[in-house]
């Protein structure tokens, strides 16, 4: 007991006798740090006293991907600020390989009595993974927001960059250059993002099943993109679209193994604008999303269902911006 009430105490920031009186139901202590004696219980996996089990803890909690890509960090930095001026505290759960399952994050989250989830890139954008645990917290009536385009049969608000504006701006872009033989290299076929953005590709390039071939798959990760990426220059495309600024960096790496300058021979366009982009060599041109408006926007949208003004169902979606730098130049003259 002594433990307890000493690590809560540091977690919460007060003395271990106002957890005490907190835990005790005693008189004299402020709202704020009783929420805040609370949380700091949760957090740690204690179980509230009988008497306090009946009421939900102030406790968001924040599901990523992985931390390895920059978006998802500068992210969570947007929603864990913003959720603490709300008054809530985060709970960030990123998952690993070989580590906690996103489906194991979930039943950890209900436990805590969490007040509400927030997802960014999870298996919901995957139409051919399994979705039960997204079910659960809808059986459970917690709030819910998903980041980005996902299965629409889950019915969760959505905030989500425009994937069609996105690739308009990049091939807009590449076209004004002189390409004509551009390619994407995009995530999994499963990938409801990347499947918008070759919906968008096929409209804006008017593609038939011949320009089919300039598109490849690929795992978010550089190895994989090198890969694909390889396979497109080999094909003879000159300009890359990326479906993340990481496919990009792998685009890259594949153009100069094959002896291929980027962007004197190969030109190639980002997706995200995450962190560093300006210190890659060369400087990657992408298509910035939104993070702070969509993570401020988020977490709006998770409070107010919190608080019970209902649910928006339709998905919010917010223009992103073409930002050219040094990956992108005049298509080589034939």
């Amino acid at each position: 007991m002594t433990k307890r009430l000493t690590e809560v105490a540091k977690k919460a920031g007060v003395s271990e006798a106002t957890v005490s009186r907190v835990l005790n139901g005693r008189d004299g202590v402020s709202e704020a740090t009783r929420t805040a004696v609370l949380t700091a219980l949760d957090v740690l996996g204690y179980e509230r006293p009988t008497k306090l089990r009946g009421e939900r803890a102030r406790l968001v909690g924040l599901v990523l991907p992985e931390l390895q890509n920059p978006i998802f960090p500068a992210l969570a930095e947007v929603v864990t600020g913003t959720l603490a001026q709300r008054g809530y505290t985060p709970a960030l759960c990123a998952r690993t390989i070989g580590g906690v399952s996103e489906m194991d994050y979930v039943e950890m989250l209900l436990d805590h009595q969490v007040s509400g989830v927030i997802f960014a890139g999870g298996s919901y954008a995957l139409a051919d993974a399994k979705h039960d645990h997204y079910r659960r917290l809808t059986d459970r009536g917690l709030p819910v927001v998903l980041v980005n385009a996902g299965v629409d049969e889950l019915g969760f608000p959505r905030v989500s960059t425009d994937d069609a504006v996105a690739v308009e701006q990049a091939y807009g872009h590449l076209r004004s250059l002189g390409h004509e033989r551009i390619g994407m290299v995009l995530g999994p076929e499963g990938h409801v993002p990347s499947r918008r953005k070759l919906d968008a590709m096929v409209q804006a390039a008017d593609w038939g099943d011949a320009e089919r071939e300039c598109v490849e798959r690929s795992s978010f990760s550089m190895e994989g993109a090198r890969v694909a990426a390889t396979k497109l220059v080999e094909r003879g495309v000159t300009g890359i679209i990326c479906a993340s600024d990481v496919l990009a960096l792998g685009t890259i790496r594949a153009a100069r193994r094959l002896g291929r300058a980027v962007p004197t021979d190969i030109s190639v366009v980002g997706f995200d604008d995450s962190a560093f982009m300006t210190c890659t060599d060369p400087p990657l041109t992408t298509v910035r999303q939104p993070i702070e408006t969509m993570g401020q926007a988020a977490v709006d949208l998770l409070v107010t269902q919190i608080e019970g003004a209902g649910v928006l169902q339709d998905e919010l979606l917010f223009e992103p911006e073409l930002v050219v730098r040094g990956s992108t130049a005049p298509a080589p003259s034939r």
